[in-house]
């Protein structure tokens, strides 16, 4: 007589990894503040933009890069905010440009809704499939998600719509923090930057007037040192906080539209679902 063995148990699916994308601060930041010390140094520093040659007299009529070097220490700070900026952003870009897919959007959320009002869940899983980015790997959670739970005996459709909607937006979850990754270092940067320009006006404003008060009448050199050192920071860092801003509204405000056609779509699959089932 033959023993029954029994049959296992399917294998529950693994869940999806959240994503860790992105450029890592704690290595970019040490590399882009030696970058912009460096470069201090020795491109706005160089003896080519100076008087006779030497960057402790003063830099050449018209010369930027000597006048930007007359700034004083605070500028090494402030190009690195610039360059933070500049590369996160340029990261930031190119993320979310991913994260959108091969495709339109627009067209792709409205090929998956009119393939679902025909109950096409095949055919939208394979636009998923060309679509990619973060939206078609939401969509396609969802529509696996779909894809199973039409067959599941067990549950109610109440039951099997609560379900589903969790899917959606657990694989939001997943997807979302990809795409705000370094987004906050951009918009922390839009407001310190003021602040450190802020204190090299200072500083150089304290160097003008003391120059004066030493001799006790105006010396027109120090003076002047002052003053291009007060307002070489300021432009800095207003420059770079106002790029900073906008950065980090564009790239918020892209991040809400896609958001929105996520939502759109996973409501649309909800819809659909409770209409066929």
């Amino acid at each position: 007589m033959k023993t029954q063995t029994p049959s296992s148990a399917p294998a529950k699916a693994a869940a999806p990894k959240k994503k860790s994308g992105g450029l890592n601060p704690a290595f970019v930041l040490p590399v882009l503040l030696a970058i912009g010390i460096l470069t201090y140094i020795f491109v706005f520093g160089d003896g080519s933009h100076f008087q006779e040659g030497d960057n402790t007299k003063e830099p050449l009529p018209g010369d930027y890069f000597g006048t930007v070097y007359k700034g004083g220490f605070i500028v090494p700070i402030l190009f690195t905010c610039f360059l933070t900026v500049l590369v996160f952003s340029i990261e930031r870009f190119i993320t979310i440009g991913r994260a959108n897919g091969s495709g339109s959007i627009d067209d792709f959320v409205r090929k998956v809704k009119s393939q679902l009002d025909k109950n096409e869940v095949a055919a939208a899983i394979q636009e998923c499939d060309r679509q990619k980015g973060s939206i078609g790997n939401v969509v396609k959670t969802a529509l696996l998600k779909y894809q199973q739970l039409s067959t599941d005996p067990e549950l109610n459709k109440e039951q099997k719509l609560v379900a589903l909607q969790k899917e959606v937006e657990e694989a939001t979850t997943l997807e979302l923090p990809m795409l705000e990754k370094n987004l906050t270092i951009i918009a922390t940067l839009a407001s310190v930057s003021t602040l450190i320009a802020l204190l090299g006006t200072v500083l150089g404003m304290i160097r003008a007037f003391a120059a004066m008060g030493a001799t006790g009448q105006p010396d027109t050199a120090a003076l002047s040192t002052g003053i291009s050192e007060a307002l070489v920071n300021t432009a800095l860092g207003i420059g770079t906080a106002a790029i900073a801003t906008i950065m980090y509204s564009y790239f918020t405000s892209r991040i809400d539209v896609l958001t929105y056609n996520i939502d759109e779509i996973g409501l649309s699959i909800q819809q659909n679902f409770a209409a066929h089932y």
